[in-house]
C-alpha cells in the first residue's frame, strides 16, 4: 500500500495505522519515500478486509491511494530504501542510479538474479563508476557463482574457455569494450557459446558490444549509472579514446 499525503496534520500516520490495526491487518514495515510519499507493507488472509480498507483509504481527504497491489520486486525496494527507482520508459526498460545510490542498486539487481532465468542485462556508464563492484556485489548478495569472462578489474581478463563445472548455475560477467578491442577469434566463440546458455549474463558497456556487430544482443533490461545525475553517458568515440585497462 502507498499513498501520497493531501494534508499533513499531525497523528496522520498514527490514524491510518489504527485504521489498518482495527482491520486485523499486519503491518510488516512502514518507509517515507520521498518528501511526500508513504509506503507500507501489509499482511492478511481476508481478501474481504483488504476491501474494506481499500474503501475506507479512498473515503480520507488527507491521503490519495497512489498504490494497493501485490507488492512487485521494485515495491519492496522501495520499501526497503526509500526510494522509487528511476526508470526511463524505453526499450529496453533502463533503470538509472547514481554513484551514492550503489547500495540500492545492489540490492536490487541481487533480487533480479536471485530470480535466474536466461537473461541479458546491460551495465551503461563512464570509466570508474562503480559497474563492476555493483555486478560483483550483486552475485555476492545473490549467493551465485560469477564468472569473468572479460574484465579489467584486476589486470586484464580475456577468457577464451571454460572450465567443466563453470557453465552450471554462473552469472557471466562480460566488458564490452575490452571484449570488442582485445577479444580474438576464440574469445568470442566463447562469448557467442555463453550467450546461447540458459543463465544469466551482464554486460558492461551494452552500447560497444552491440556497435561492434559480431555477436547480435537483444537486452532484457538496462541499468545506467552515473557521478551525478546530470552527468552524460557519451559512449560514441568510448573505444577509440580509452585503453581498456582504463575502464574498470
Amino acid at each position: 500500500m502507498e499513498y501520497d499525503i493531501q494534508q499533513n496534520k499531525p497523528g496522520l500516520l498514527g490514524a491510518v495505522t489504527t485504521l489498518i490495526g482495527m482491520l486485523g491487518l499486519n503491518i510488516l514495515s512502514v518507509t517515507g519515500i520521498g518528501q511526500s510519499r508513504r509506503g507500507l507493507l501489509l499482511e492478511t488472509l481476508s481478501e474481504g478486509k483488504v476491501k474494506a480498507l481499500l474503501e475506507a483509504l479512498l473515503a480520507v481527504d488527507s491521503i490519495k491511494v497512489t498504490a494497493y497491489r501485490i507488492p512487485t520486486l521494485l515495491d519492496r525496494i522501495a520499501l526497503r530504501h526509500g526510494k522509487r527507482l528511476d526508470m526511463a520508459e524505453i526499450n529496453p526498460p533502463t533503470y538509472r542510479f547514481v554513484r551514492e545510490e550503489l547500495g540500492v542498486l545492489v540490492d536490487f539487481l541481487g533480487d533480479t538474479l536471485l530470480e535466474g532465468g536466461n537473461r541479458i542485462i546491460g551495465i551503461r556508464g563512464m570509466p570508474r563508476v562503480g559497474k563492476t563492484e555493483a555486478a560483483i556485489a550483486a552475485c555476492v548478495y545473490a549467493n551465485k557463482r560469477w564468472i569473468l569472462l572479460s574484465s579489467t578489474l584486476i589486470r586484464q581478463a580475456l577468457r577464451t574457455e571454460l572450465l567443466l563445472d563453470e557453465s552450471e548455475n554462473s552469472i557471466f560477467l562480460i566488458d564490452g569494450i575490452t571484449s570488442t578491442t582485445r577479444g580474438n577469434d576464440a574469445h568470442w566463440s566463447l562469448l557467442e557459446k555463453t550467450l546461447q546458455m540458459p543463465t544469466l549474463k551482464v554486460i558492461e558497456h551494452p552500447d560497444v558490444f552491440n556497435r561492434d556487430g559480431r555477436l547480435e544482443v537483444e537486452f532484457d533490461f538496462i541499468i545506467e549509472i552515473r557521478h551525478h545525475e546530470d552527468d552524460v553517458i557519451c559512449m560514441e568515440d568510448i573505444a577509440m579514446s580509452f585503453s581498456a585497462f582504463d575502464m574498470s
